[in-house]
């Protein structure tokens, strides 16, 4: 096991810190080890009932390109450590305008676990109602679109959903729907219900 001698911070902004950790690895050698820290953020993956998913579009800055992937987010500065299930309900409702009736928990996935500690949480929102969306500034150019299985799969071998966290929810979600038609307690977590949504839709 990989035991860390020292710690130092080298940078830090509103939404990230960068720390170098100085490190002994288990055969006694010694080494350098930089760690992005940055807030877990929850993905929402919005169903119908007959499978179509919804999905969203914006630029990406660090890859200079526009790309469809499901809503995400984390929360802004301040309200860290608040349940993953509300922020979930609230990138769901800013960046589509739906609210959901049914939300189940699919998983956690590492984002990037070799230099970075954020964690992604996973939901299923289905009993999807309509509504405004409440978009950020920086979501200003935001698109957004819906895809059967079949359109799906395509967006995905024309290299237009590249987000890694997108397509491992979508593993997720292909596991849990497995685990339910085998009449098993499906994915790796629990639905949790709620009534905080039912905004009138458009």
């Amino acid at each position: 096991m990989i035991r860390t001698v020292r710690s130092r911070e080298v940078y830090r902004n509103p939404w990230m810190t960068v720390r170098e950790d100085d490190i002994r690895r288990p055969d006694g050698s010694p080494g350098v080890y930089g760690v992005v820290e940055k807030p877990d953020y929850a993905l929402v993956i919005p169903r119908q009932d007959d499978g179509t998913v919804h999905l969203v579009e914006q630029y990406r800055y660090p890859v200079g390109g526009r790309y469809w992937e499901f809503p995400q987010g984390s929360w802004p500065e301040g309200h860290v450590g608040e349940a993953p299930l509300d922020l979930a309900r609230a990138e769901l409702r800013e960046e589509t305008g739906l609210r959901a009736t049914r939300m189940t928990y699919l998983g956690l996935v590492h984002v990037a676990y070799g230099y970075a500690s954020q964690g992604c949480h996973v939901y299923l929102a289905e009993g999807l109602i309509p509504g405004e969306t409440e978009r950020e500034a920086t979501e200003a150019d935001m698109c957004q679109r819906s895809a059967d299985p079949g359109e799906w799969r395509e967006l995905v071998r024309a290299g237009r959903i590249t987000d890694a966290a997108t397509l491992a929810a979508h593993t997720l979600l292909t596991l849990h729907e497995e685990a339910r038609s085998e009449g098993t307690r499906g994915g790796t977590g629990h639905r949790e219900t709620g009534s905080r949504c039912g905004e009138a839709g458009r």
